[in-house]
């Protein structure tokens, strides 16, 4: 049986014939063809683990949907393409032989082992949550390299484990399995307790408060990249609550206080100019809780923005790459 199963038919829904949308240019495809592609999305309909509201399960459908009507052009990268989709993960079936229910802690092993097939598939992974419990798994088979973490959140998710897993502990379980470096941009103020703002500190992490990206978004992705100095790999994660609730209601924890859209995108795309960016997610959409697909479309847009920002580097002459403007 397949690791992946398909559930997105990929039709760009506009009616001018003169449109390109992501609708008409991603292809589905099976594990062995993903080579070909740039980037491939991956989906995980999962929220088992979330710690606030749930609803992050339907994501990756509300994503797709929105990213499909979204055109394909950015005014500095050109078209976007080199795009495929696998499906969602097969294995986020939560039922056990028994009836028994799969502890968090069993789904994310289950993930972990199609994560690392999807990341030896030689193609950039774009996995589409689903909670932020599924960061440790995606990442994870990365850390055998040096690997650094950047994670645009409004929370550290330095949580410590106790019974289980949770949203709000995958960087907790990157760390002490052995995570070299770690960033998070857009933290808010009074979201944190002292206590795990202290423990990322004595961990040499790096925290750029929302405040600080709002002053200079260019000068944020440089900190969160000093921070990955030496690391051979980077990965990069949204958590769309990094949004300002205006921008993005339909999360487990929506404050006021974050990051506008503009702001996200610029940031994405430094992010993506670096060449050792080796994964890159979007999670905590939760279709349910949203108003107007306002937040599956910023996470779509996100993507496509990513997607433009590895581009814009791999077409850039002399290294200088967009400048995100």
């Amino acid at each position: 049986m397949s690791l992946f199963t398909r559930t997105f038919r990929w039709d760009g829904p506009s009616t001018d014939p003169g449109d390109e949308q992501f609708g008409d240019v991603v292809e589905p495809v099976d594990l062995a063809d993903v080579g070909a592609f740039d980037a491939v999305l991956v989906g995980e309909p999962y929220d088992g683990a979330v710690v606030g509201r749930r609803g992050a399960r339907k994501g990756p459908g509300a994503l797709r949907a929105a990213l499909a009507a979204t055109k394909t052009h950015h005014f500095d990268a050109g078209p976007v393409g080199g795009l495929c989709d696998l499906g969602d993960v097969r294995t986020l079936v939560r039922t056990l032989p028994g009836d028994r229910t799969a502890s968090v802690a069993e789904v994310q092993q289950r993930v972990r082992s199609a994560a690392r097939k999807v990341h030896a598939a030689d193609a950039l992974p774009v996995f589409l949550g689903g909670d932020n419990s599924l960061t440790y798994p995606n990442a994870a088979p990365l850390l055998g390299d040096s690997l650094g973490c950047v994670t645009l959140d409004a929370h550290l998710d330095v949580r410590t484990v106790r019974e289980d897993p949770t949203s709000g502990t995958p960087y907790r379980q990157l760390l002490e399995d052995g995570l070299d470096a770690y960033a998070c941009v857009g933290a808010r103020h009074f979201e944190t307790s002292t206590g795990y703002a202290d423990d990322v500190r004595e961990r040499d992490g790096e925290v750029v408060t929302a405040e600080e990206v709002g002053e200079d978004p260019v000068a944020a992705a440089d900190v969160a990249l000093d921070a990955m100095g030496g690391i051979d790999a980077v990965y990069v994660s949204l958590d769309l609550d990094v949004l300002d609730a205006a921008a993005a209601p339909g999360v487990s924890a929506p404050t006021p206080g974050g990051l506008s859209t503009r702001e996200l995108y610029r940031l994405l795309r430094l992010l993506a100019a670096d060449d050792r960016v080796a994964g890159f997610e979007v999670v905590e959409c939760a279709p349910r809780l949203d108003v107007d697909d306002r937040t599956a479309r910023a996470g779509a847009r996100a993507v496509a923005h990513f997607l433009a920002g590895r581009r814009a580097a791999a077409g850039a002459s002399g290294g200088a790459g967009e400048d995100a403007g």
